[in-house]
């Protein structure tokens, strides 16, 4: 008798592990809407996680300097952040009383502390050690936020990418400490320039990059502002300054210099 033989059948309960994720909701009150909440939060890190799966996948095509592959993968990781957005729309259906009903059951725990949201970050290029204010020491989920900020981040990977295709770029911008924040930089948006007079691949690579950041800005501001739709000005959960901090990360996009250049093509 075969191994096969002996084993369960595959059925599509057992395949995506339904049993462990339909039980993962464990409200802490009888409140209705405490489900909704629960389960919109755990949708997110599920798009979190195949956000990070894209990414990675994005940035080993790019630096092989496969363009096609490339757009694909952009246009996957686009088309998950309009759904996160349209997430938020689910979320408002929720009044501030029917979050304020269940919201002491929360105690420390707070959307601040996605370990997920701050590899992403980082990933698109924050180095900032205060991303590691909500994690202790010797933590894996630390770990991880530490282990992405010390590889390139997405821009440098496309900064390898334009060499693959001809453009020169300074040795000190493509051999950057990438552990450090990188700044804005006149040789590499000057390279952005012949790139947009080419209009080839390269390109549309880099249109669809502003899309990323354009859509990370518009699932800001739609987080924000659902924030003060519910609670207003008052603290978030886990001791985070709710709304006042989130309105601090608006417009702040992450690849400056393709944004620098709109003005110059």
């Amino acid at each position: 008798m075969s191994n096969t033989d002996t084993q369960a059948a595959l059925t599509y309960t057992s395949y995506l592990a339904l049993d462990e994720v339909l039980n993962a909701q464990r409200p802490r009150s009888d409140e209705h809407d405490e489900l909704l909440f629960i389960v919109i939060h755990q949708v997110y890190e599920l798009w979190f996680k195949q956000i990070l799966h894209e990414v990675a996948e994005l940035q080993r095509v790019l630096e092989s300097g496969h363009t096609p592959h490339a757009v694909r993968v952009l246009r996957r990781v686009l088309t998950i952040f309009k759904v996160i957005v349209a997430q938020i729309d689910v979320l408002e259906t929720m009044t501030p009383r029917q979050f304020t009903s269940f919201r002491a059951r929360l105690d420390a725990s707070s959307g601040f502390q996605s370990a997920q949201f701050r590899v992403l970050e980082a990933v698109l290029g924050r180095r900032d050690e205060t991303a590691f204010a909500h994690y202790p020491e010797g933590g894996e989920q630390r770990a991880q936020i530490a282990a992405a900020m010390s590889r390139p981040s997405l821009f440098d990977s496309f900064l390898t990418y334009l060499t693959t295709h001809g453009y020169k770029l300074p040795a000190e911008v493509v051999g950057r400490d990438v552990s450090k924040p990188a700044e804005p930089s006149r040789a590499v948006q000057e390279v952005l320039l012949e790139v947009y007079a080419d209009d080839s691949g390269p390109s549309t690579v880099a249109e669809h990059l502003i899309d990323l950041d354009e859509g990370l800005q518009e699932w800001r501001y739609r987080h924000v502002k659902m924030v003060e739709r519910t609670i207003g000005s008052k603290m978030g959960t886990g001791g985070s300054a709710g709304a006042a901090y989130l309105r601090s990360t608006l417009f702040a996009p992450v690849f400056p210099d393709l944004w620098a250049v709109r003005s110059e093509l």
